[in-house]
């Protein structure tokens, strides 16, 4: 495969696709903003789908998505398997999320954003048929240091003396979620702080990977797809990234087997989860939270504030944009 850096060949996503990406991200953002709040996330989620998919059909990349929203026959949600974009330019696989935290933004809590991920042709790993993934994230300290196989108390430990930290000042991302309540007593009992989320592991990771972050690590069961789009920001963040597949019962995992994934314990590395460094993950925030500002609304302007992340270059962008009202309403 030819080098995005060395020649910007057309052939892969490169820094206008990411930027027009942002464009789909926004919409389903601003879309969404009514809902919050309003205890009705699939409204939420539909609002944010349509928009995405619509700001999707004029941007130039020839995308299929690998990690939507289920199969076809439950449209009209992003579908696995939907091409997406005008058909021209780079080939991509693209993973899509309208909003990662549906039941927060019902609910009106924090860190709701909408999301998408592209990378060659061919190189995300497609999860779908096993829902859930045992994921394991940090910053670039961990690379090389922790691994999901050790109990997490010394890979609390391990992190602590790669970052220069105290253990007592350690946190560590949770979903909390009645699985995890052996996972969160032994973070505890190891000496470090829990930050418990109710959802959006993608922004829990993102998190704990950042160098100014509140976290130093992101643990624990969720969902598959969003662990292959958190692949895709870590590759930018240059962090480390494990995950297990972890099957609800014996029908999904024959099923995850059947379709080519390793369902035994196989630890999925970053570069398995996602190949190659041709990534590209764009966030917008829907409700505040630590990654981005939700959208917010002032007189004729509607604001929102987005991330671009971008492997081959290694850099993380903030967009903060002004939107006029009329245009949206």
């Amino acid at each position: 495969m030819v080098s995005l850096t060395a020649d910007m060949s057309p052939l892969h996503p490169d820094r206008n696709l990411a930027l027009e990406l942002v464009r789909a991200t926004e919409a389903a953002a601003i879309r969404a903003v009514p809902f919050i709040g309003r205890g009705d996330k699939l409204a939420a989620d539909g609002a944010a789908v349509d928009a995405m998919r619509a700001f999707l059909t004029t941007v130039n990349f020839d995308g299929t998505i690998v990690i939507g929203e289920g199969e076809k026959d439950e449209a009209p949600m992003l579908f696995n398997g939907e091409k997406v974009g005008n058909g021209r330019g780079p080939q991509c696989d693209v993973a899509v999320d309208p909003i990662d935290g549906t039941s927060l933004t019902a609910a009106g809590r924090q860190n709701a954003l909408s999301v998408i991920a592209v990378s060659d042709r061919g190189t995300m790993l497609d999860a779908s048929t096993v829902f859930y993934m045992d994921k394991l994230v940090t910053g670039p300290a961990g690379v090389g240091v922790v691994d999901i196989r050790l109990p997490i108390g010394e890979n609390i430990r391990l992190l602590s003396k790669a970052l220069g930290k105290p253990v007592d000042e350690m946190v560590v991302s949770v979903l909390n979620r009645p699985r995890h309540e052996q996972l969160i007593a032994d973070i505890r009992a190891a000496g470090a702080g829990t930050r418990l989320m109710s959802d959006g592991d993608v922004a829990g990771g993102i998190n704990a990977a950042r160098h100014n972050a509140r976290t130093d690590m992101c643990v624990g069961v969720g969902g598959s797809p969003e662990g292959i789009v958190t692949a895709c920001a870590i590759k930018a963040l240059g962090g480390h990234i494990q995950g297990i597949l972890w099957p609800r019962d014996d029908d999904e995992k024959q099923k995850g087997a059947d379709h080519g994934l390793k369902t035994d314990g196989y630890v999925y590395e970053a570069d398995e989860l996602v190949t190659g460094r041709n990534t590209i993950f764009v966030a917008t925030g829907v409700t505040d939270g630590q990654l981005v500002a939700g959208v917010s609304r002032e007189g004729d302007y509607v604001y929102s504030e987005s991330v671009v992340l971008r492997g081959t270059s290694g850099t993380l962008r903030r967009i903060v944009s002004e939107h006029l009202t009329s245009k949206w309403l």
